[in-house]
Formats: C-alpha cells, structure tokens, sequence
C-alpha cells in the first residue's frame, strides 16, 4: 500500500481548530516547502483554513532534487495523461484522509497548484464528486483535456492564473483549458499577466485571496 502524502502545515490563523483545508501542490523539481509561504497571506482571507503542501510522491528524474508528481522523461500526451492518472490515485488518498481527519467534506477543501501542481488540481478536483470548492490553477495545463466532459464529475470555480512570458508552460495551455472549462459549463477566471514569467505575481496572488474567502471564507 502506498504511503499517504505528507508536507509543511500551517495554520490556522484564527488559532481555532480548523474547519476548513486549503491544498497547495508544488511544480516539478520543487517540494511542499515551496508554496507554503503564500499560507500567511491567504490565511488572511481564510482564518479557519489549515493549509497543507504536500510533497510529490516521487523524486525528481530530471533535477539532483526535488519531487515531481509524474515524470516528464517523456514529454507526450499519452505519457502525460498516463503521469496524471496515477499520482491523482495518491492525491485523492490524501484528500479523503485529510478531510475525514478534520471532519470536514470536499465543500470545504480547495486545491491549488503551480504548474505540474496546477495540472494535478484541475485533473483531481474536477474528476471529484463532490467536488471541492474552488481549483487554483497558476501556470498549469488542463491535461485529459479531450476527455474532460466524458470524466468530468463535479464544477467547482476555476481560477486559471499565466504569465505570457512563460518559457517552461506555454501561456497557450491556460487559453485552452479555459476554453475547454467554458464548453463544459466549469464557472472559469482566468488571467493573463504581461510580462509575467513562469512563476506567481502579487496580483495573481490576490486573485487567488479574492476567491478563496468568497468560497472557504464565510462562516
């Protein structure tokens, strides 16, 4: 049996017990420790989230370190799709395990991801039922993208969030996916930032503030 993702924790700002779960998954060659600084800023708009940043469950196969959720050794479609497919085996496990250690249900989980991060919570979360309550997707791409309305289980608010400057993700994917969410009836945000390379800005970071209190924040 697989073991069941782990990662830094922090919160909740509020110091109550948490009520609501706030998932950040990591890009290729990172770990968990590379999102869990935004946890103090969006804990802001969340106070009674617990914010957890797993760690991929493989070691990276193109970098000395790091973790990956699949391996990009081969970069085609099919492989991809393949990648995809069983590391979200491992996340609904940590999912389903995290929220019944909370007490809490999907309504009250959201997933973020930062590019091969952002690619697993759209895939994940979108084949949930229920599904969560909102997916942050930054710099990603919606992979299964053709299979999507056959697989799609649930329509959680999308932020779709991507640097036109992006030279490792192509600003094109997000363009797509949001495409793709509208034609499946998926609410979609989506924002294209100038200048912006293959990473999150301030005004990304507040886009996914707004959304997390309109969906975790309320009591």
């Amino acid at each position: 049996m697989t073991a069941l993702l782990d990662g830094p924790r922090w919160g909740p700002a509020s110091g109550k017990t948490p009520r609501k779960l706030v998932v950040l998954l990591h890009g290729l060659g990172a770990d968990g420790f590379d999102l869990i600084d935004l946890a103090p800023t969006w804990g802001e708009a969340v106070p009674d989230a617990l914010f957890v940043a797993p760690h991929a469950p493989d070691p990276c196969d193109v970098a000395p370190h790091g973790r990956q959720w699949f391996s990009v050794g081969d970069r085609s479609d099919t492989q991809r799709l393949a990648g995809t497919r069983a590391a979200s085996v491992a996340l609904d496990a940590f999912l389903d395990a995290e929220a019944a250690r909370l007490g809490i249900g999907m309504p009250d989980v959201a997933l973020m991801g930062f590019s091969q991060g952002a690619m697993m919570a759209l895939f994940t979360g979108l084949r949930r039922d229920p599904g969560p309550a909102a997916i942050l997707a930054f710099s990603g791409r919606l992979v299964g993208r053709d299979l999507l309305a056959a697989e799609l289980r649930s329509r959680p608010p999308v932020l779709l969030v991507h640097g036109e400057a992006d030279d490792v993700v192509p600003v094109a994917e997000s363009r797509l996916a949001e495409v793709a969410l509208r034609e499946a009836g998926v609410p979609v945000e989506a924002a294209f930032r100038p200048g912006l390379a293959h990473g999150i800005d301030e005004h990304g970071i507040a886009l996914g503030a707004h959304l997390l209190s309109a969906r975790l924040g309320a009591a």
